[in-house]
């Protein structure tokens, strides 16, 4: 009896060192697609540059992710995990225009900043992303300018509309915020502020 408790043990705790290798094997990799993707962007990563970096076989990386769009995800989700996303649900608590586009602008500005290394790359590649993944962005994109337009109700007909629209999808833009602050050396605060009185200019509203 003893001799099978042993057994069972025995095999019990290699199927859970094998598990946990497995474990340790993906992890690697997505943690060398990450760094690739923050240094060449996701264009130039390729499988044999992550199985390089990772330390295993190019079929290795395939038996834990298939295609590119599933590296791609668990390595979104791995990044994202040490990041403070923009939160649009405290946007919507201001109920003024300008203080609005000032919590909203602050919080972008402030994502993009700490995340720039990446999101560089991420913006910079964003046509070669998996199809889901610029699914996903793009509806997060549309669902921050949707909550800055609600509050601006005063703007009427689609000619002014769709001045606004395209003003603060510039305003809103990772672009923008780099050019602002990376280039032009603006501190956040003078970012937010310059791109606050153009929109409310463009709506019609006191500068701010």
């Amino acid at each position: 009896m003893s001799d099978e408790k042993s057994r069972d043990g025995g095999r019990a705790y290699r199927m859970d060192k094998r598990a946990q290798d497995v474990a340790a094997t993906r992890q690697d990799i997505v943690e060398a697609a990450v760094r690739l993707h923050g240094s060449l962007g996701p264009a130039a990563t390729t499988v044999s540059a992550v199985a390089q970096e990772a330390g295993v076989t190019r079929l290795t990386v395939y038996r834990h992710f298939p295609d590119a769009e599933a590296l791609f995800a668990a390595c979104s989700a791995h990044w994202g995990s040490f990041q403070t996303y923009p939160d649009v649900a405290t946007w919507l608590q201001a109920r003024d225009p300008a203080d609005r586009l000032r919590v909203a602008l602050t919080d972008l500005y402030r994502f993009y900043a700490e995340g720039e290394p990446m999101l560089t790359r991420i913006h910079r590649d964003r046509e070669a992303l998996p199809p889901t993944i610029q699914a996903r962005n793009a509806g997060a994109e549309v669902a921050q300018l949707e909550a800055l337009l609600a509050v601006f109700t005063t703007v009427r007909g689609a000619a002014r509309r769709r001045r606004l629209t395209a003003v603060l999808r510039h305003a809103m833009s990772f672009w923008t915020w780099r050019s602002l602050c990376l280039d032009g050396g603006l501190t956040q605060r003078e970012a937010v502020d310059a791109m606050t009185s153009l929109v409310l200019t463009t709506a019609g509203l006191p500068p701010g």
